[in-house]
């Protein structure tokens, strides 16, 4: 792998993305629109297009696709759930770049305003954890719920 020589780095945002057991850690900087994942790019990395719509979700409801670098480590569960994980760490990641920061605290009645952007990411989805885990095998049973053959005699 040749190393690259990076002039003066931009702003980094980080994102964490989480999808049934994987686990996405995601940086967008300024760029040219290169997705790496575990160091390898996007189209060798997913095979599937379904996958490959999903990661790049996120910046195509921004119109960011070509302005930014995404870079990911992404380790556990399967495919389409590492594709779930990368999007709603980009999707975080990208809320935090257009979120602004607090200069002081605000007054008791004052309204705190979302940006456009987090509006929209919010709207498609992208930044609600889908909570949905496989059930755990229980005690006295063959899986989560099936049991064994009932025999009468």
């Amino acid at each position: 792998m040749p190393t690259e020589t990076k002039t003066k780095p931009g702003k980094i945002y980080l994102g964490t993305g989480r999808r049934k057991t994987s686990v996405a850690r995601v940086r967008v900087t300024d760029g040219t629109g290169k997705v790496v994942i575990n160091g390898r790019p996007l189209e060798q990395f997913f095979t599937e297009i379904k996958d490959r719509n999903a990661v790049v979700a996120p910046l195509e409801t921004l119109d960011m696709k070509g302005k930014l670098d995404v870079s990911v480590q992404v380790s556990g569960g399967g495919i389409t759930g590492q594709s779930g994980a990368i999007s709603q760490g980009v999707a975080r990641a990208l809320k935090t770049m257009f979120a602004p920061t607090p200069a002081a605290p605000t007054a008791e009645g004052e309204v705190h305003v979302i940006p456009p952007q987090v509006k929209k990411l919010r709207d498609n989805g992208l930044l609600t954890r889908d909570a949905r885990m496989k059930e755990r095998k229980k005690y006295g049973r063959r899986g989560a719920r099936r049991s064994f053959q009932f025999s009468k005699r």
